[in-house]
């Protein structure tokens, strides 16, 4: 029987822990099990808090590391237990940790939630701090998952492109030609913004099916605003974070618009055009006169989204990952049990075009029971 891996990740959303357990033979991944472990709320405002710049950051950011690890772990035991897996069928855990601060132009990036206390609480190696050894070769430490991707997904029929619309929205091109090189990278904001206005106004976790956005119509004014952002227009390699996409750059569009007197939901509006916007020119920038297009993340069920993806993508096919045989909730977690499972057999887990390092380099760090 192929030894089994648990893969952990923690989205810029601060939603949920998703665990996964992924059978892996060196060839295929299967998904065997998931289990999505709730962000208790206090827990998600300290969070928040620490990803903002402050006082006592230190003392802070040592707690919160403790405390998030504890949540990972218990994600991790739950989905063991639910689903009553043999332990010692499990190889490793590969945890992302909880992205604090993603400074690429820095060449730093701080993933927090101790891998010592998850392999303490867990009795399993634990696979973890990915990002760093690609940044230390001169890479972005990001997006990591194109290389799973890559792996499950490529078809040397056609032209793929799978976009993650997670907090953040990614992009991995997966050319039929294997002559070609895979390509990724981070497009903007996925679901950061559109989550974070509606729970300012609304008090929601989430704009269920776009329905808000749906309700608003689009300032052009202030879309015009919001695109000039120099990220934009920026050749890859590139990735991004909460660092950039926040509401103090998003209320300084605002006003910088004309648009504060504007109703909340054309705001809304507004923001979902850019999310569909700045992944649809990045999709098109890649793909050739045909292709196929597949949604992952949370973004993939918001169907005021997929609905404008679909008229700003024709006439390319657009899909979910479900259609390619993985759920497109798990497959950002399914990469960390697979980059745990190269990282553990001496292989490269890295793509160099997408994160722009000088190489492919063994990623992560291996913390033992």
């Amino acid at each position: 029987m192929p030894p089994i891996y648990i893969g952990l990740m923690s989205g810029t959303s601060l939603d949920s822990v998703d665990a996964v357990a992924v059978e892996y033979d060196g060839q295929r991944a299967q998904l065997l099990a998931s289990h999505s472990e709730a962000f208790p709320a206090d827990l998600r405002q300290r969070t928040l808090a620490l990803m903002h710049p402050g006082a006592d950051e230190i003392e802070r950011l040592g707690r919160l590391d403790l405390a998030l690890a504890e949540l990972f772990a218990r994600a991790a035991n739950q989905l063991i237990e639910q689903q009553r897996l043999d332990r010692t069928s499990i190889r490793a855990i590969g945890s992302h940790g909880q992205t604090v601060r993603h400074r690429p132009e820095a060449r730093f990036s701080l993933q927090i939630g101790d891998p010592n206390l998850i392999a303490e609480r867990t009795g399993l190696p634990v696979v973890a701090d990915f990002r760093r050894r690609d940044m230390a070769a001169g890479g972005q430490g990001a997006p990591l998952v194109p290389a799973f991707h890559n792996a499950l997904f490529r078809d040397d029929g056609i032209d793929r492109v799978i976009a993650n619309l997670g907090g953040m929205a990614n992009i991995t091109l997966l050319p039929r030609d294997r002559t070609r090189p895979v390509s990724g990278h981070d497009t903007g904001p996925g679901n950061v913004l559109l989550d974070g206005w509606i729970r300012h106004h609304l008090d929601l976790n989430y704009d269920r099916d776009g329905a808000w956005a749906a309700s608003g119509s689009v300032l052009p004014a202030l879309l015009e605003k919001l695109l000039d952002l120099p990220f934009f227009s920026a050749r890859p390699p590139k990735s991004t974070g909460r660092e950039q996409f926040n509401f103090d750059w998003l209320n300084g569009c605002i006003a910088a618009a004309g648009a504060e007197a504007e109703s909340p939901e054309n705001i809304q509006t507004t923001l979902l055009e850019l999310t569909a916007l700045t992944l649809c020119r990045e999709i098109r920038a890649v793909l050739g006169e045909s292709g196929e297009v597949y949604l992952c993340g949370g973004g993939s069920h918001n169907v005021c989204l997929k609905a404008r993806l679909e008229t700003l993508l024709k006439p390319y096919g657009l899909g979910t990952t479900a259609e390619l045989g993985l759920d497109p909730d798990w497959v950002e977690a399914c990469a960390f049990a697979w980059l745990a499972a190269r990282t553990l057999q001496g292989l490269g887990g890295n793509i160099p075009p997408v994160t722009g390092a000088a190489g492919e380099r063994i990623l992560g760090a291996i913390y033992q029971p």
